[in-house]
Order: C-alpha cells, then sequence, then structure tokens
C-alpha cells in the first residue's frame, strides 16, 4: 500500500522558540499513524538538528529540508548541500516548490539535478509540480505538469522513481480566490499516476505517493484525502496551529 503523508511546510516561518514549542504541543497532542503513515516536518534549515533532535525514536515521523543545493560541496556560499543534510539524519527535501520556481527562478533542468543529487545521498526528494492560473484557465495544465514530470523526473529508472514523493499544487487555487474542489484534485492525481504508468508501468506508479499541495486544513482534509489517487498532503498555513496539523494528520487513509 501507498505511504499516505502528512507534511507540514513551515516555510519561512517561526522563531526558534516557537518551533520548538509546536513540535512539543504537536507531539503532546493524541494522534496516531499506521505503518503506511507518516507525519513529515519541512522545517527552516536552521532548526533541522532542533527538530531531528525533538523527533527522535518517534515512529513514522521524519524531518524534511525545503530546498537543497545542485553540487555536492564547494564554494558556494549561502547554499546547502545534501551531504550536509545526509549528516543530519534528514529523511526527506522539498524541491521544485512553485515559490522556489517563482521566486528564485528554478527550472525543470536544474530540479533534474537536485533530484539525482538527493538520490546518490539516499534523500527522498517531494517533488511538486503543477499549474498556474493562466494554464489552467488555457485549459492545458495537463501539457503544462507533464512537461514537468517529463524535464525532471522521466530520466530516472524505475527503481529510483520509487523513492520519489510527487506534490501536486494547484497554484492556480492558492491565494487566487478561486478554490480547487477534492474532484479536481483527483482528476489531476488521477492524470500524473495515469502519465506515470505509461511511462513506468502501473505497478509503479500505483507505489508513489502523491501528495495535494493546496489549502489542506482540518475542515476539507479528510474529503481531500478521501479521494483514490491523494495520498496526503503538504500543508503550508495549516500546519503552524498544532491542533490543526494533529487533526491532518488523524485525517490520512489507514
Amino acid at each position: 500500500m501507498r505511504k499516505q503523508i502528512a507534511a507540514a511546510n513551515w516555510k519561512m516561518n517561526l522563531t526558534l522558540q516557537q518551533g520548538e514549542t509546536l513540535l512539543d504541543t504537536i507531539i503532546a497532542t493524541p494522534h496516531s499513524l499506521t505503518d503506511n503513515q507518516q507525519a513529515v516536518f519541512a522545517v527552516p534549515f536552521p532548526y533541522l538538528a532542533m527538530a531531528q533532535q525533538k523527533l527522535a525514536g518517534k515512529k513514522n515521523v521524519f524531518v524534511a529540508a525545503q530546498n537543497c543545493y545542485s553540487k555536492k560541496n564547494g564554494a558556494y556560499t549561502g547554499e546547502t548541500s545534501v551531504e550536509m543534510l545526509q549528516s543530519l539524519g534528514i529523511r526527506y527535501v522539498v524541491l521544485g516548490h512553485s515559490e522556489r520556481r517563482e521566486y528564485f527562478n528554478e527550472s525543470n533542468q536544474l530540479l533534474a539535478e537536485k533530484v539525482n543529487i538527493c538520490l546518490e545521498y539516499q534523500i527522498q526528494p517531494i517533488f511538486c509540480c503543477g499549474e498556474p492560473l493562466s494554464i489552467r484557465e488555457a485549459n492545458t495544465q495537463n501539457a503544462y505538469v507533464t512537461k514537468q514530470l517529463e524535464e525532471s523526473l522521466y530520466h530516472l529508472t524505475a527503481e529510483q522513481l520509487q523513492h520519489i514523493v510527487i506534490a501536486y499544487e494547484p497554484i492556480w487555487a492558492i491565494g487566487t480566490g478561486k478554490t480547487a474542489s477534492s474532484a479536481q484534485a483527483q482528476e489531476m492525481h488521477a492524470f500524473i499516476r495515469a502519465q506515470l504508468a505509461a511511462r513506468y508501468g502501473a505497478a509503479v506508479a500505483n507505489n508513489i505517493s502523491i501528495l495535494y499541495g493546496g489549502s489542506v486544513k482540518a475542515a476539507n482534509a479528510v474529503e481531500i484525502f478521501g479521494q483514490t489517487d491523494v495520498d496526503g498532503g503538504l500543508v503550508g498555513g495549516a500546519s503552524l496551529i498544532a491542533d490543526e496539523f494533529v487533526s491532518i494528520i488523524n485525517a490520512l487513509k489507514k
């Protein structure tokens, strides 16, 4: 069975003390994770060691970085390598988030390099894809997302692909006043899985977790996660509220 994952993306939020308090509160709040469920915390770089320490020994709970550099090491001031992340015991790295693509001009080709180096160091990418409003309104979202997959992931072998988690972000419905329905989420998730199946076979595609990266909150998590091809969520704002995120964890399919 595919892993069902609730991934918290803190983005550039919280002080160290606030982050510690949030994790302590979540840990202390009753929640359960079955063998096929995971909670992942993508915290800012300065908090990775703190999060690793607080979450050590917690079953099916992992820490993620929000980005990494495409080179192993060297004279790249201000960057963080996967070698550094591996030395901290980091399990996941979020790659290709829509904010990274927009504000830092990350291309599909650059993301392919980042995917490669993460896999080389046994760190699993949470690879983000998704279309902006202009593409959705032109009804060309399928071709747009297919291009992202082709240029960043399709060079991988079937064995390598099974170490990738995909997160679909409906960018057109984030901060635009438009809403993506659970049916629209399922439609795109099913399309992505069908594309993977056409390339790698159904057995491989059915083993890939595809997370929903829209505005997941406690109020809609059960409905969204109940969709056949939705395997959890990459959660933004709601992950900064302990009770909200625990409810989202508890909404994962069993």
